[in-house]
């Protein structure tokens, strides 16, 4: 947590705990494995809690992962190096307005706060995750299963016409179906 943040107690304390049991430190050390193949960085690989927030705390790493899978997209002199916390987390926002460009969709994403706060560094996994399933679309090893890809089918004038042609009784009738007669329960006696 952020050194000036207090405890958790309470319910607060309980749903935080519940967060955290989410985070997998294998997953995590799986997706820093791959941020260190594609960026060519010498990062700590450890997936555990302390660790993964270590590495990933002040954006760096994460700004030069999206521009080893799209050069440029993060301008190097926009990349921020200080430790002073609102540059680290103007990093962190760098890489996730850029993430949600290459399509990461939103409920994959986290918040700055997540990773800088250390809030929940499960989301920042699981945003990670959704970038690797993108890498082969970059010329990058993509981790995780396929994504799906558009099947736009082109139908010419001829082809919509036929459909014109077909006489809809052959897929059945419902003519004369009502509900007369049937009565559920007792009649009302006058």
């Amino acid at each position: 947590m952020a050194e000036n943040r207090a405890t958790k107690s309470g319910f607060a304390a309980e749903a935080h705990g519940k967060i955290k049991k989410k985070f997998d430190s294998q997953l995590a050390g799986r997706m820093l494995e791959w941020v260190k193949e594609v960026t060519g960085l010498d990062i700590n690989t450890n997936g555990e809690w302390g660790e993964f927030h270590k590495t990933l705390k002040d954006g760096q790493v994460l700004c030069r992962l999206i521009n080893a899978l799209q050069p440029n997209t993060i301008p190097e002199k926009k990349i921020n190096n200080t430790s002073m916390a609102f540059k680290q987390m103007e990093n962190i926002n760098y890489f996730l307005d850029a993430a949600q460009k290459l399509g990461v969709p939103s409920q994959e994403s986290f918040q700055t706060v997540d990773l800088w706060e250390q809030q929940n560094l499960a989301s920042v996994v699981t945003c990670l995750e959704s970038l690797a399933r993108k890498g082969s679309k970059f010329g990058q090893k993509a981790i995780g299963p396929k994504e799906s890809e558009g099947n736009v089918r082109e139908w010419t004038e001829e082809q919509l016409k036929a459909g014109d042609t077909v006489i809809s009784l052959q897929y059945g009738s419902n003519r004369g179906a009502n509900a007369s007669g049937i009565n559920f329960g007792n009649t009302r006696h006058m």
